[in-house]
């Protein structure tokens, strides 16, 4: 599974991917961090595959209200708005190549992609709590 991922990643240009461990509602998830403008904005693009126990997750440096989109990404997707202290604050499934924006309603430091159904088959809610994120890299920029 993870050589597929890494030929995936390859793929996608991202080469050099380093993975880090975080746990929603109690769930190990192995997550990708996208901390750069630049990263931040190619996301999940171009990709055609994700392994089921991993995701993206969005860092930034200040808390303020969201929005994402799927513009040329392929994977359907689900998307958890996370505030500083951790706790979901917003979630939504997101459709393959849709320009349309999915707000998160609440000011968020982090958003959380993962494939559309992992959520729910994890039974993770609105209100529940991800922990782990102190330990990661943080934002590299305002956005």
């Amino acid at each position: 599974m993870r050589a597929l991922w890494l030929a995936v990643m390859m793929a996608g240009g991202c080469a050099k991917t380093q993975l880090h461990t975080i746990q929603v509602d109690g769930h190990d998830l192995q997550v990708e961090l996208a901390r750069t403008h630049e990263e931040q904005s190619q996301g999940l693009m171009h990709r055609d595959a994700m392994p089921e126990d991993q995701g993206m997750l969005f860092v930034y440096q200040d808390v303020r209200k969201r929005s994402f989109w799927m513009k040329n990404t392929r994977i359907p997707l689900s998307i958890a708005y996370i505030d500083r202290d951790g706790v979901i604050v917003h979630m939504a499934d997101m459709t393959p190549f849709s320009a349309d924006g999915v707000p998160s309603l609440y000011p968020v430091k982090y958003a959380l992609e993962v494939n559309q159904g992992w959520f729910a088959a994890h039974e993770v809610d609105k209100g529940d709590r991800v922990t782990g994120l102190d330990a990661l890299p943080q934002g590299s920029n305002g956005q």
